[in-house]
């Protein structure tokens, strides 16, 4: 395998692990707890943004040509573990606002607007994280222990970011198949009866939320990371409706749906248009793979809306035990009718 090859290779499937810890995030927000996140990319920003300027030294040690807030050249994973943090504590005030007494629709369009303001803020505001340019030469964490072997290093990372992948499967797992999971998922289905039932709405929001949104920075902390740099125009808006549409493909409230949505459309779209022929004007074929995501999204919504692998129906150990009560009883309570029907002829 020659070295180009194996460059292209580890670097797609390090694209594909941070895709699928995001898209994880969003599925735990939209797919489990009916959370339509529109403003997604927000968290995978915000974790970029964070892990790139503690890893980063002060602007000085750059030729000064970088303006951004922090330069603290904080040692490997603390700016991870704060990027994670950082996502998580911004959803507070993100959900307060749009999620606290706002109906679904209404929601989506509240954090579209959340998403296009911090684009913008981060745009404008140039002493924040060097405004449109965005940060730059973040250093690769351990890359000293290799020697400037980049091909080894490359390899390193694609085992790095599979190992975090496997944590976090384990961690969405656990909480998708616990009475926590039970809770988001009544929400989803019947908001009204789940409140009638003592659930916190806007705690159980606010949760999914923040969880959701930790993962997403964990995925942008990976990704700057790898690539040294981050700037606005790597996170406009339609970049959620991409992870929305693997998600839908793949299939909501579904972990291994959701690794198949994103193989299939950020992963596979994206680089199988890269082997296509140079056909009209310049920028034809990056149009034409919008064009075909939205496509197979209307096709799966019309013909399969439950996705590639469909939600899993849950059962548990008690549900026998409760049938069977139920069962009992609703013959007690035919027999007591029909004795009282008998005494009063």
């Amino acid at each position: 395998m020659s070295s180009a090859f194996q460059f292209y290779v580890t670097t797609l499937l390090i694209y594909a692990g941070v895709d699928i810890l995001a898209a994880w995030g969003l599925n735990l927000q939209f797919g489990t707890a009916g959370l339509l996140s529109f403003a997604f990319i927000v968290f995978q920003a915000a974790g970029a943004y964070t892990a790139g300027v503690l890893a980063l030294g002060p602007q000085t040690d750059n030729g000064g040509y970088q303006h951004y807030i922090g330069g603290y050249a904080l040692p490997f994973p603390i700016p991870i573990l704060a990027a994670m943090a950082v996502g998580a504590v911004i959803a507070v005030p993100i959900g307060l606002i749009a999620l606290r007494r706002l109906r679904s629709d209404y929601q989506a369009v509240a954090l579209l607007v959340v998403s296009i303001i911090a684009s913008s803020i981060a745009t404008n505001e140039t002493e924040l994280f060097n405004g449109a340019a965005g940060i730059s030469l973040v250093p690769h964490p351990l890359a000293d222990q290799f020697g400037g072997d980049l091909l080894t290093y490359q390899w390193f990372y694609v085992g790095f970011t599979a190992a975090v992948c496997l944590v976090a499967y384990l961690i969405v797992h656990r909480v998708t198949h616990s009475p926590l999971g039970r809770a988001f998922r009544a929400m989803r289905d019947n908001e009204q009866a789940a409140s009638a039932l003592a659930k916190d709405i806007t705690g159980l929001r606010l949760l999914a939320f923040a969880i959701g949104g930790a993962l997403g920075a964990l995925s942008g902390a990976i990704l700057v990371l790898f690539i040294g740099t981050w700037a606005p125009s790597a996170w406009l808006y339609p970049e959620t409706f991409v992870l929305l549409a693997a998600i839908i493909v793949g299939g909501t409230n579904n972990s291994l749906g959701t690794v198949v949505g994103v193989l299939l459309v950020p992963i596979g779209f994206a680089e199988g248009s890269r082997f296509l022929p140079e056909i009209g004007h310049p920028g034809l074929i990056d149009a034409g793979q919008w064009i075909a995501i939205g496509l197979m999204l209307l096709i799966f919504l019309w013909f399969r809306p439950q996705g590639i692998l469909p939600e899993r129906k849950h059962r548990y150990a008690n549900d026998g035990r409760l049938v069977t009560v139920l069962d009992e009883l609703a013959g007690w309570l035919r027999r007591s009718l029909a004795l009282i029907q008998r005494s009063s002829r």
